[in-house]
């Protein structure tokens, strides 16, 4: 049964990214100080990374290529531009998926955390922002052994909650507070728009919002609309008025009046527009 249900769970995701992101920034601490107090000798690297990565909407490969040069800190921003990933010689650094190289904003909940990240870490320019207890690079996999992921979540009651699931995190929190899809797509490093358009769905206080302007409009007393008349090129001539221009009744402008429940006609014509 367990699955059945994790098979239409992977598959519902595919429609539906958005389906297991952590609700806000203290759902988000609970999991890294969760992981960190499960990981030998609570080491707080595990939990820096958590939370750096929804809030950047940055795979865990990404976090893990992070260097020291790659962030202004003028502007707050970081330069994603490599990853760190595994192949068969072990693990390497290339450029990120698609070779797609993007600009990403850093938000105040986690300026403090990547500054005193750089401060206290190598000063050389290519020194890595995150690392395992033992300075190696670190994979989605050592995270999920070191701090014995599984059963931090399943604590917290996010049974089937994965370390990308981060990244879903962060897309759909930017998508919740209004970032426009175009600016959107370029912080996810998408390549094809359909992807990023999963996620700007309007979430409930949102759907409350639409029905409770609805009934609002409704409720409002309405007058019946009064004649109104939109003057429009005159149609072919039907009439005294449209055949002989030079004719007194010619002298204004053939009318179009919009008559209650029949649409547009002319002053002179039976057939609607």
């Amino acid at each position: 049964m367990d699955e059945v249900f994790g098979k239409r769970r992977a598959e519902d995701e595919l429609d539906d990214p958005r389906a297991l992101a952590l609700p806000g920034w203290e759902t988000l601490d609970k999991l890294a100080t969760g992981l960190v107090q499960r990981s030998h000798g609570d080491f707080g690297g595990w939990g820096d990374m958590v939370r750096f990565a929804p809030c950047t909407a940055a795979r865990i490969e990404e976090v893990s290529g992070v260097r020291r040069t790659d962030f202004d800190r003028k502007r707050w921003t970081w330069d994603l531009c490599r990853q760190t990933t595994t192949a068969p010689g072990g693990l390497v650094d290339k450029g990120t998926k698609g070779k797609r190289r993007r600009t990403v904003p850093l938000i105040p909940e986690i300026r403090e955390l990547v500054a005193w990240r750089l401060d206290v870490i190598d000063q050389d320019p290519m020194a890595r922002l995150f690392t395992g207890p033992r300075g190696e690079r670190i994979t989605t996999a050592a995270l999920r052994d070191a701090t014995h992921w599984d059963a931090v979540v399943v604590a917290l009651g996010y049974e089937h909650l994965r370390r990308h699931d981060l990244r879903r995190t962060g897309l759909t929190w930017m998508a919740d507070a209004g970032v426009p899809l175009h600016v959107l797509r370029k912080i996810a490093g998408h390549g094809s728009l359909a992807t990023t358009q999963r996620y700007p769905h309007p979430d409930r206080p949102s759907i409350e919002l639409a029905g409770e302007a609805l009934g609002a409009h409704l409720s409002r007393p309405r007058e019946a609309p009064g004649p109104e008349v939109v003057r429009r090129s005159p149609p072919a001539a039907t009439c005294d008025s449209c055949a002989n221009p030079a004719s007194e009744t010619a002298k204004a402008p053939p009318a179009w009046t919009f008559v209650q429940s029949a649409g547009l006609r002319h002053h002179c014509r039976d057939d609607r527009i």
